[in-house]
Order: C-alpha cells, then structure tokens, then sequence
C-alpha cells in the first residue's frame, strides 16, 4: 500500500507541472500586463516596477525563478494586494474555503446518496419521479442562482438565517447547501442508474429467490456493487468543491479564497491566480489518491490486480 502511495504521488508530480506550466504561459501569452489597468505612469516607474517583480526578464527566466521559489514553498508577493505574500493569503483563507467544500460534500452525499437509493428502489412510482425531479431540479440550477434564491427566502422573507459573513455555523448552512445541492442531484442519478442494473443482475434474483428482505438485498447486496462510480467521482468533485465556491463565496461574503482569486483574475495578479491554481491541481492530484486507495479497501480485486501488475513488472 505504502510503495503504491508513493508511486500514484511520483505520478501527480509532473500533472502538477503541467498545469503550473500552462498557466504561466496563458497568463503571459495573454494581450495586457498586471499593471496595465493603473493610471498612466512615467516610464521609470513601469521598468522599477518590473524589475522589482522580475517582469523585465525573459519570460523562461520568470518560469523557472518562480518555480524555484514554489518548490520552496514561497509563491512570491501578490501585485495588487501591497506588502503582502501569497503564501499567507492562502494560509489565511484556505481553511475557510476548505470548511465550507467539506460542508458542501456532507451535503452531496447526504442527499444524493439516499436519493439514489430510494429512487432506485421504487422505481417507476412517485416515490422516484419526486426524487428525479428534485435531482433534474438540482443540476439545473446554477449554485448561484440557488444562493440568491435561499437568500430571499430564509433572510429576507422568512428571517431563519443570515445572509452573509463567516461568523458561526449558522453561516455555513446556505453556502453548503447552494454549493452541494447540484451535485447532490448528480449523485443521485448516477447511483439511480447503477443501482437499477445492479438490481436486474443474477445474484440479486438468487439473493431474493433466497427470500431476503428488499432492503437487505438493495443496501447489503446491490449498494456495495453499486457505489463505485459514485466513489471514482468524488475525488474530483471533493476539491472542486473545495476551491470552486468562487461565486458562492462572493455572494455570500465569505472571506475564502473567492474573493481573492476573482479579484486576481480581474487584475491580472500572476502570482495570486497561480497560487489558487496550483492548490487546485495539489487538491484533484490527492484527492484522486484518496479515491484509488478507498478503492483498494473496499474492493480486494483491485488489490489482487494491483499486486498482479507488480508481479508481472
């Protein structure tokens, strides 16, 4: 497991370099400069400037002095937010964002998992029409059409919760659910659809010509078999969950990454965009990991496969 570990990590290395890679170079390739949107300044201020943020080098020396400094754990200053590094932005609002992508996935396996299930298990009546309808409703609506749409009603109009800020656990349930409730739908026809061809395999009429109860058949027999795609999906979703709150953190004031990154992207702060962007990758490259190795507890054959394959290397 440890010597699988390892090797999964040696691979989500150069995924990693890729997308710093990329990156760098949209963000330069791109027509304008960081400091292009400021008012008109002398043409000895623009070149101290650049050279203060090595921006008069060749753009291969800019790429690899910033990698240098990365590998390092030093992302460099920010440009537009003055004296401060962008390293301590990320420590200082990366928990946030974090708090409320894990809320928002206990949301997305709270509902979606139960309402595959259900859907699932009575099927064709209005038991599953509800629950197809409410995951159809889920997936359509853009989380921030949700978040406007739960402001109105639980602030404004019902006045059960806040509106915005970061200030207690109370101020986590509307952004969680706004961020989960589409993906929750997702789940939940995705595990509808598996579980429907789980259930007409042989071994589940064997288990019911057996005389097992429908619900040890469906949760003992079908669910395990059933889950897997489920599983292989959540790595992904986990850390976009986690860092694409963007809008919902803005409609809702969070003070997370959000704000920061849309205000980088708006003023072409290099270091502040590939920062965001390189937690992002680290995020899908172990949250991937995570996934493979759940995959290897729950299931012996991969484990069977996997040491196979060593075998034969």
């Amino acid at each position: 497991m440890l010597g699988y570990l390892l090797k999964r990590i040696l691979h989500g290395i150069p995924v990693i370099l890729v997308v710093a890679t990329l990156t760098f170079l949209i963000m330069r390739v791109v027509p304008g400069g960081p400091f292009d949107r400021d008012k008109k300044l002398p043409p000895e201020i623009v070149a101290n400037i650049e050279e203060k943020y090595h921006l008069d080098r060749p753009v291969l020396e800019q790429y690899l002095l910033y990698l240098g400094q990365a590998v390092q754990g030093d992302l460099g200053p920010s440009y537009k937010y003055v004296g401060r590094n962008v390293s301590d932005i990320l420590a200082e609002t990366f928990p946030v964002s974090l708090t409320l992508g894990l809320c928002a996935v206990l949301v997305t396996l709270g509902l979606g998992i139960p309402a595959g299930v259900i859907s699932a298990a009575r099927r064709d009546t209005g038991i599953d029409r509800a629950c197809i309808f409410l995951a159809t409703l889920g997936i359509s609506l853009p989380s921030f059409v949700m978040g406007t749409l739960l402001i109105l009603l639980f602030s404004h109009k019902w006045h059960l919760l806040p509106p915005a800020l970061w200030e207690g656990p109370k101020y986590v349930l509307m952004p969680a659910f706004a961020l989960g409730a589409g993906f929750a739908g997702y789940i939940a026809r995705l595990l509808r659809s598996n579980l429907l061809e789980v259930l007409s395999a042989d071994y589940i009429r064997t288990a019911r010509a057996k005389g097992l109860k429908e619900r040890t058949v469906v949760l003992k027999h079908a669910f395990i078999n059933a889950v897997s795609p489920v599983i292989s999906v959540m790595g992904p979703l986990t850390a976009g969950l986690v860092v694409g709150s963007f809008v919902i953190e803005y409609i809702f004031s969070i003070p997370g990454m959000g704000n920061y990154f849309i205000t980088a992207v708006t003023n072409r702060d290099y270091p502040l965009i590939m920062g965001v962007t390189l937690v992002y990758a680290v995020l899908i490259v172990f949250a991937n990991i995570a996934v493979d190795l759940l995959y290897m507890m729950i299931d012996p054959r991969v484990r069977l496969n996997e040491t196979s394959g060593r075998r034969g290397g």
